[in-house]
């Protein structure tokens, strides 16, 4: 896992030329690469897909410079500064600490937007720290863990961007209410048949510290809008 962290660091700081990669701390940003050419973008779309991976570090301008340094020393087979056996494992090391700072954060925003969409009115808390808005009120039963439901929904992170969405398919999403986030299968059971709602989870009933990179960073709260369209046994 270290020696595959460690190359993933490298591959995606590579998002421009050999060249630009290879520059000095102190160096200009270079242009923008062309990308007149499928390959040309797919191996943008490459180095989008691998940067994700190191939000984690949240690196500043001058730690990037740093590891673009190593980039450069590794690429023209440079005396490397460092001892690659010794500092190697510490990669990860330092991908979890900042994580884990990183999730800190983001449970503290997330615990100020839910407390915020609680004060609403017709929102009610669970004792797990889920939040619940009615939107538009259903009439039907409700569904158990065992049921697979037929739902319309749009997740968001509560900075607003949207991770995942139905609505924008175009196609309701069916799925076993037991094989989901934990926020979802205790929320959905007090939702009755056409109901829709505001659905806000706590990381800890949704993806924990961990997240689920890269749309879901570590320790966030997430805010669905669920619209409970049918359900029916497996």
């Amino acid at each position: 896992m270290i020696k595959n962290l460690v190359h993933i660091v490298i591959l995606s700081l590579c998002l421009g030329s050999m060249t630009a990669c290879a520059q000095s701390a102190g160096t200009a940003t270079a242009a923008a690469p062309k990308l007149d050419t499928e390959d040309q973008k797919t191996l943008y779309a490459l180095g989008l897909l691998l940067g994700t991976t190191i939000k984690p570090f949240a690196l500043t301008p001058d730690e990037l410079a740093i590891v673009k340094a190593g980039l450069s020393d590794a690429v023209t087979n440079s005396k490397p500064q460092v001892d690659l056996n010794t500092y190697g494992p510490k990669v990860n090391e330092l991908a979890q600490k900042r994580s884990a700072v990183g999730a800190d954060d983001a449970k503290k925003s997330g615990q100020e937007f839910s407390d915020k969409v609680a004060k609403e009115a017709g929102a009610t808390k669970t004792a797990s720290g889920i939040v619940m808005r009615t939107i538009t009120p259903g009439n039907g039963p409700s569904p158990t863990p065992d049921d697979v439901v037929k739902v319309h929904y749009e997740g968001k992170l509560v900075d607003g961007t949207v991770f995942d969405s139905s609505i924008k398919r175009g196609e309701p999403a069916e799925f076993p209410l037991k094989g989901v986030v934990p926020c979802w299968t205790e929320a959905l059971q007090k939702m009755k048949k056409g109901e829709k709602a505001q659905i806000v989870c706590p990381s800890s009933a949704a993806y924990g510290d961990r997240g689920a990179p890269p749309t879901i960073p570590p320790g966030a709260t997430l805010s669905f809008e669920v619209e409970l369209l049918d359900f029916h046994k497996p």
